[in-house]
């Protein structure tokens, strides 16, 4: 009498289990069907080849403008800074003795800054350039291989 129960709840769970498996099966071939469903990027490669080339100018054109922006971006940048310097040591002077110790190393240290500014701004807006001239070497280089 045990052997029967424990047969019974055997088999209603090997009928939930193969249920389940079924349902899982169903779902994951209707997902799989949905992926393989759209074909038309495959229909019409020429069609992708030319937006391509439309891209990449369109890239190019924006990295250059871009490029542009950052470089003006960078100046203001180096123009505060040394603005702020000048305004700092002008305020040192103002407020201490003519040629003393503070004023003098107030005048260095502006100099210094300014010239930091100048050096920093000039680096930068040559890494601008550098990765501006990278993007377009890349994307002449896409669109020579599409060309091909």
């Amino acid at each position: 009498m045990k052997s029967n129960y424990f047969t019974k709840q055997l088999s209603t769970v090997k009928r939930w289990m193969a249920t389940a498996l079924f349902c899982m099966l169903a779902i994951a071939f209707v997902w799989q069907g949905a992926f393989f469903s759209n074909t038309s990027a495959m229909a019409d490669p020429a069609g992708t080849l030319i937006a391509s080339k439309d891209a990449g100018d369109q890239v190019q054109e924006k990295a250059s403008k871009d490029a542009g922006r950052a470089k003006n971006f960078i100046q203001d940048t180096a123009d505060k800074v040394k603005q702020a310097a000048k305004s700092n040591a002008s305020k040192v002077d103002q407020s201490t003795d003519s040629g003393s110790f503070a004023e003098r190393k107030a005048k260095r240290d502006a100099a210094t800054i300014q010239k930091r500014a100048d050096e920093d701004a000039a680096r930068t807006k040559k890494a601008v350039d550098n990765t501006k001239n990278a993007v377009e070497r890349t994307v002449d280089n896409i669109k020579d291989a599409f060309g091909k």
